[in-house]
C-alpha cells in the first residue's frame, strides 16, 4: 500500500464531498456521520464531478445526470451509472487524510453455477442497464442479447445534443459497455431480430429462423420515431433521428449555410434545431405551440427557451403546417398549408415516437402498443418489459414515459425481480435537455400544477423552478442548480412541501 497525504480532517466538510488528486486521480473524500471514506472522483457515467454532487438519505447524487451511490461503500443505487464506484483506502493519522491511489479489488464476475438462461431483447440504455444489473446482484447463468443493430448499446442521448451539432464525430460515441465488459461478464450478444414470441413456452423466434428458448426474458426494445405522412417525404435528404445510423446519414449530409428544416417542436425536435444551427445550418422549426415545453417546463421555461433559439438565428413558424416536401430526387422545399415556400436542403422530423412492439403481437397491448406491466415490471410469468415500451404504474396511475434515466431504472427493477426480488419503482423521473450550451434539468412528471415559483430568471439562468399542487411539490426545472436538483432528485422521493424544498435549496446553494 502507498498512501499519501491529500487533506487535513479539518478541510472535509460536513456533508459535502471535498475533491483532492494523486497525480491524475482525482478522489472524492465524503464525511458522513462520523465517517470519512474515499471514492473515485469522477462518476462513471460522464465524469461528473461528485464534490459537486449532493449528499442525502445515505446517497451521493451525481450533479450531472442523478446516478446515486451508497455513501457507505460506493454501491451503485441508480442509474444512468451502470457501475458502482471505485473505493480506496484510507487511512487517519491524527489530523492527515491518507489515501492509496490503488482502489480496493472489484467484485468478481458471479461463477457460472446456475443453469438458467436469460435473454435480453434490445441493446439500448434498458437492456444494457438489465444486464448489467443482472451480473451486479450475482446471476451466474448465461445472458444472451439480442439486438438488431451490429454494435453493443451506446449513448444515443448525444446524437442530437452533440453529433449533429459536429461536437462528436459518430465513431466516438461512448458504447454503453466496452468489449471487455461484455466478454469479462460472458454476456452473449447476438445480432439479430425478434420476429415472434411466444411466452407461453417461452420462446423467442427470430428473422433468420432460429428459436430461442428462456428461463426468464425482458423485452427492451424502445421506440421507432413516427414517420412524415406527407408527399416527398421519402426523398432523401429527409430524416428522423434514432440510431447513429441515421445520425450519420444526417450529419454527412448537413453542410454549414445549408437550409434545414425541422418539423415538429418535440425534445429531440428542438435539439436537433439547436446542434445543426451550431454546426452552421439554417434552420427553421415548424411548431405544434407557440410556446414549447410548455406541458412540461411550464410557460416561463418554455419562453425562455424558445427566445434562447431565436437569440441563436433560429426561426419558428407556429400557425402553418407542412403539407408537401417538393424536390426532384432531393429536398427542395417544404410546401405549407398557407402557400407558403420554405426553400430546404434537408428536412428533421421529430414528431414523436411509438413503442417497438409489432414482434409481441401475441401479447395484450394497450392503444398505443406500448405493454402494460404491474409495479415489478413483469407482463407475464418469466417475462418483463421496460423502457419506452412499458405502461407502468406511477403514484398509482398508468404511464409511459420515454426518459434514458427511467428506462435504466426499468432494467434494474426487472433485474432484481428476475432473481426472485419484489422491487418497485419509487423513484422520481428525471430527464435533461441541451439547447445552445445550456442544459436545463427536469425532476417530476406532473400533468397539472396550481402553483409555480422561482429563484431566478428562466431568461437569464441560473435559475430554479419548482411546480406545487396543494403544496407539495411535484415537478422541478432548473439550469446551472446542479447540486440543488442532486438534492431533490432524493428529497421527491417522499411528499416534499413547497416550503421545505426552499428551505433545502437556499442551504445548499
Amino acid at each position: 500500500m502507498s498512501l499519501h497525504l491529500v487533506a487535513r480532517l479539518t478541510d472535509v466538510p460536513d456533508e459535502r464531498g471535498l475533491q483532492v488528486q494523486i497525480g491524475d486521480c482525482k478522489i472524492v473524500l465524503l464525511r458522513t456521520a462520523g465517517q470519512l471514506r474515499a471514492f473515485q472522483g469522477e462518476c462513471p457515467h460522464a465524469g461528473a464531478p461528485l464534490a459537486e454532487g449532493a449528499l442525502c438519505n445515505g446517497r451521493l447524487i451525481c450533479p450531472w445526470h442523478k446516478a446515486a451511490f451508497r455513501i457507505e461503500d460506493g454501491a451503485l443505487c441508480e442509474p444512468p451509472a451502470l457501475d458502482s464506484l471505485k473505493r480506496y483506502p484510507l487511512e487517519l493519522r491524527g489530523d492527515e487524510v491518507w489515501v492509496d491511489d490503488q482502489p480496493l479489488p472489484d467484485p468478481h464476475t458471479p461463477p457460472e453455477d446456475d443453469p438458467r438462461t436469460f435473454v435480453i431483447v434490445g441493446a439500448g440504455a434498458a437492456g444494457t442497464a438489465c444486464a448489467a444489473a443482472l451480473r451486479e446482484k450475482g446471476f451466474g447463468g448465461r445472458i444472451v442479447m439480442i439486438d438488431r443493430e451490429a454494435d453493443a448499446g451506446y449513448d444515443r442521448t448525444v446524437l442530437s445534443k452533440f453529433v449533429l451539432a459536429g461536437e462528436m464525430p459518430p465513431e466516438e460515441i461512448p458504447p454503453l459497455r466496452d468489449a471487455d465488459f461484455y466478454r469479462e461478464q460472458r454476456i452473449n450478444r447476438l445480432q439479430g431480430e425478434v420476429t415472434a414470441l411466444d411466452a407461453e413456452a417461452k420462446t423467442l423466434h427470430l428473422r433468420d429462423g432460429r428459436a430461442l428458448h428462456y428461463d426468464a426474458a425482458v423485452l427492451a426494445t424502445g421506440a421507432i420515431p413516427n414517420q412524415l405522412q406527407l408527399p416527398g417525404a421519402d426523398l432523401p435528404q429527409v430524416f428522423v433521428l434514432r440510431s447513429k445510423a441515421q445520425a450519420e446519414s444526417i450529419i454527412n449530409s448537413a453542410k454549414p449555410e445549408q437550409r434545414a428544416v425541422i418539423i415538429g417542436d418535440s425534445f429531440i425536435a428542438l435539439e436537433c434545431a439547436s446542434a445543426l444551427r451550431q454546426y452552421g445550418l439554417e434552420v427553421t422549426v415548424l411548431a405544434r405551440h407557440a410556446i414549447p415545453f410548455a406541458a412540461q417546463f411550464g410557460e416561463a421555461v418554455g419562453t425562455a427557451i424558445r427566445a434562447l433559439h431565436e437569440a441563436n438565428g433560429v426561426k419558428f413558424i407556429t400557425e402553418h403546417a407542412a403539407t408537401e416536401i417538393v424536390g426532384d430526387g432531393k429536398v427542395e422545399a417544404v410546401l405549407l398549408d398557407n402557400g407558403l415556400r420554405l426553400s430546404a436542403d434537408l428536412v428533421v422530423a421529430g414528431i414523436g415516437v411509438k413503442p417497438a412492439t409489432a414482434p409481441f403481437a401475441s401479447l395484450t397491448r394497450e392503444g398505443d402498443q406500448s405493454l402494460r406491466v404491474d409495479d415489478g415490471m413483469r407482463v407475464a410469468d418469466g417475462l418483463w418489459a421496460i423502457g419506452d415500451i412499458a405502461t407502468f404504474p406511477l403514484s398509482g396511475q398508468p404511464q409511459r414515459i420515454e426518459h434514458w434515466r427511467l428506462a435504466q431504472q426499468h432494467g434494474r427493477i426487472a433485474a432484481a425481480n428476475m432473481l426472485g426480488g419484489e422491487e418497485h419503482y419509487l423513484d422520481v423521473p428525471y430527464f435533461w435537455t441541451w439547447h445552445f450550451g445550456k442544459n436545463y434539468d427536469y425532476l417530476g412528471h406532473a400533468e397539472h400544477w396550481d402553483a409555480v415559483e422561482f429563484i431566478g430568471e428562466p431568461q437569464q439562468p441560473p435559475f430554479i423552478g419548482l411546480f406545487g399542487e396543494n403544496g407539495i411539490v411535484v415537478a422541478a426545472v432548473a439550469c446551472e442548480e446542479q447540486r440543488a436538483m442532486a438534492l431533490l432528485a432524493e428529497r421527491m422521493k417522499q411528499p416534499l412541501s413547497m416550503e421545505d424544498a426552499w428551505r433545502l435549496i437556499r442551504e445548499i446553494r
